[in-house]
């Protein structure tokens, strides 16, 4: 079953090279990488072009659509009859792919993820408070007891994300509607180690929670209302004086304004607009 890894880009030129030279030490070897990149402007595409790897890399470009169009249009170009579904500021443990695709090849899931998501930037302060914010477990990317189903797949068989269609256009959840459509969750891969970078300065923290920010909410617009609420600048303070105590991290405080100040705005722009982000 050969696997076709797919990465969406949009102005990755400073992640992008360590992302796809971790996947040239993967210990398995039948497996091509397509890069879809999604209308950057920035230097991405020269910084693939002068790397050196060993498996197929294909590099694919569309207007800029969003992620979930990138991952579709890869989708429609792979050979594997796996998919994999990775992030450019992602890099990978050498056996990541090998226990990724593991329970798909020996029949036991359909679809897999991984519970073994590391912060690539631990020493950085933002990313740490990144964690906090988040109420994630310590040096990883989601929580402690973390189940073992979830709705976003990391790897399915190309014959089931063909089934449905594949993603959804949209922003932040676009990845849940793989979910959605099949009806069924994502099953735990076990051992399919892999590191992710927080936003490492405040700068991204602002511009990623007013990405977060554009999501669908439960309840709708009562959801928004009460997330605005949440973000306003008194709240915003009191958890982060809170937060930065029970942490003993005094810049959280800060990191809670930036952060609630994005979400805020955010929200604002979606209500009076209808605009989400790519």
């Amino acid at each position: 079953m050969k696997i076709s890894v797919i990465i969406p880009t949009y102005n990755e030129a400073q992640v992008i090279g360590e992302c796809l030279l971790s996947l040239a030490k993967q210990s398995i070897k039948d497996f091509e990488v397509i890069v879809v990149d999604d209308g950057s402007t920035d230097d991405t595409l020269t910084v693939i072009t002068k790397l050196q790897v060993s498996y197929k890399l294909h590099v694919t470009r569309q207007k800029h659509q969003g992620p979930g169009v990138a991952r579709n249009l890869g989708a429609k170009q792979a050979k594997g009859q796996i998919l994999v579904f990775v992030d450019a500021d992602m890099i990978f443990g050498k056996d990541f792919l090998r226990f990724l695709v593991k329970p798909i090849i020996e029949g036991k899931y359909k679809g897999v993820f991984s519970k073994e998501e590391y912060v690539s930037n631990w020493d950085n302060v933002w990313a740490k408070c990144w964690n906090f914010n988040e109420g994630w477990e310590h040096k990883k990317r989601h929580p402690k007891n973390y189940p073992d189903k979830q709705k976003v797949f990391r790897a399915i068989l190309k014959s089931e994300f063909n089934k449905v269609g594949g993603f959804n256009k949209g922003g932040y959840t676009d990845d849940y509607t793989l979910y959605a459509k099949l009806g069924y969750m994502a099953e735990s891969a076990p051992g399919a180690i892999f590191y992710h970078k927080n936003p490492s300065n405040l700068f991204d923290v602002f511009h990623q929670a007013k990405w977060v920010a554009k999501r669908e909410y439960k309840f709708d617009i009562i959801g928004k209302i009460i997330a605005l609420f949440r973000s306003s600048l008194p709240v915003s303070i009191i958890i982060g004086i809170d937060k930065s105590i029970s942490n003993r991290t005094p810049g959280f405080l800060v990191f809670k304004v930036i952060y609630d100040s994005g979400i805020f705005l955010g929200i604002l722009e979606n209500l009076l607009t209808g605009k989400v982000y790519k």
